[in-house]
């Protein structure tokens, strides 16, 4: 019961500290010079098992893992376990544009989920998990002699932050011991700040302070099966297969323009619009499917397609997510392209503890769902990690490392390099279990 009583407070305090994670004044969950357009920079879903294996997981039922990827895969499961996940992530980017570079650090946490069972083949999860995150600060300054020769010093300075979160709760359950089929429903919520700044070393001039606060809310539904095939010799095969619906984007979007001098902040435009269906605004919904084969416990492969269309979101035209000027964004189609290997020596092994470890390694390449200036922004990586068992069970520690590109450095992108280092724990308990022993 102590335990479980350590459990529940630890749950209290990752609710509580997640939402905040990204939201703290001058912290970015997320750092990109192209979050500047629409949401921002979409996360990749799913705990750290699923990161180390190249973020596959349409298809995975390893019994001894969250996966969220899939509302299905919560079936795969010990019929009276009691399960948790919760994960950090620290990344380090560096960024060039031509002769310019530049580095940024960030950290958040990803994700927070519980599940467990329901009745005999069938079982929940709930969950929270960062869906977008805004992170961006550029600066500069003025150049041209005859301007500042006549107006002293102007320092341009546009930043952003904030992230929109998604919580969720799904529920799956086991047919004929072979298909699985689950449901989600989920809810985004969150809060995106995007602030432009011109400011004159001349106190007589008044400085230009403007921005968007954009309040995001949205219902959705994502639906999930997967199939179990025997191949012989302890050997399977698992077609995996999730649709999330599209949706129409409510919440508020609020300008402001502000005259700064230093005397007085005179407020010349404040103006809230309310996100609805006139203004055909939307978050886009996503196909996935997924093949995994493995031989019991030993190894497992899998390979994962995702898509998903942004074409018709609206966030080419609708301020505060577009972006106009001497670039501009427009949304596209994304996909995602994953692969990931799981193998473990020895499971049961007693003598050494390494041959116990889950290692895993993963790849991935993407297309971004926006161009910039027609442009795609791909990303490619490689992942690698393991999980250390701990106590008794399948409680375990999940390390993995990210090592990727984005963007490139042809027609004035930016290229980001970036390395990433992920921790997840994952907390296994049996209830309903009789103590044996006083």
């Amino acid at each position: 019961m102590l335990d479980r009583f350590y459990l529940i407070v630890l749950i209290g305090f990752m609710c509580f500290c997640l939402p905040a994670a990204g939201q703290t004044g001058g912290s970015y969950g997320a750092y990109s010079p192209y979050s500047v357009f629409g949401l921002g920079e979409l996360s990749k879903e799913g705990t750290a098992y699923n990161k180390s294996m190249g973020g596959t997981g349409i298809a995975s039922n390893n019994r001894r893992f969250l996966n969220i990827m899939n509302p299905a895969a919560v079936t795969a499961r010990d019929s009276s376990a009691f399960m948790a996940d919760f994960g950090i992530v620290q990344k380090n980017t560096i960024f060039r544009q031509n002769d310019l570079r530049s580095g940024k650090n960030t950290f958040n946490m990803y994700n927070f989920v519980i599940s467990f069972p329901i009745y005999r083949s069938s079982a929940m999860m709930v969950g929270i998990t960062p869906f977008s995150d805004l992170g961006y600060n550029i600066r500069l300054k003025q150049t041209d002699p005859d301007i500042i020769g006549n107006t002293g010093n102007i320092t341009y300075n546009t930043y952003g932050e904030g992230s929109v979160y998604q919580l969720f709760v799904g529920g799956g359950v086991t047919f004929w011991k072979r298909l699985s089929v689950g449901a989600q429903a989920i809810y985004y919520f969150g809060n995106l700040d995007k602030v432009y700044n011109e400011n004159f070393s001349n106190t007589s001039y008044a400085s230009l302070n403007s921005g968007y606060e954009l309040l995001v809310r949205g219902f959705t539904g994502k639906f999930g099966l997967q199939y179990q095939q025997p191949l012989g010799n302890d050997m399977f095969m698992v077609l995996g297969a999730t649709y999330k619906l599209n949706t129409n984007m409510k919440g508020h979007t609020i300008y402001y323009e502000n005259k700064n001098t230093a005397e007085i902040v005179d407020t010349l435009i404040y103006s809230d619009m309310v996100n609805g269906r006139d203004n055909n605004l939307k978050i886009a919904g996503e196909l996935g499917v997924g093949v995994l084969f493995k031989k019991g416990e030993k190894w497992s492969v899998e390979f994962d397609y995702l898509r998903s269309d942004w074409r018709r979101s609206g966030m080419d035209a609708y301020d505060g997510y577009s972006v106009n000027g001497a670039s501009v964004f427009s949304s596209s189609v994304s996909q995602s392209f994953r692969a990931g290997f799981e193998i473990v020596p020895n499971r049961n092994d007693i003598r050494y503890y390494l041959r116990r470890c889950a290692y895993r390694v993963g790849a991935y390449y993407e297309q971004a769902y926006y161009k910039l200036d027609g442009n795609m922004v791909n990303s490619m990586g490689l992942t690698f990690g393991v999980t250390l068992p701990v106590f008794r069970g399948y409680n375990g520690l999940t390390l993995g490392i990210d090592v990727g590109q984005r963007g490139s450095l042809r027609t004035n992108m930016v290229r980001e390099r970036y390395v990433s280092f992920v921790v997840g724990f994952n907390i296994f308990d049996i209830w309903f279990q009789k103590t044996q022993y006083q």
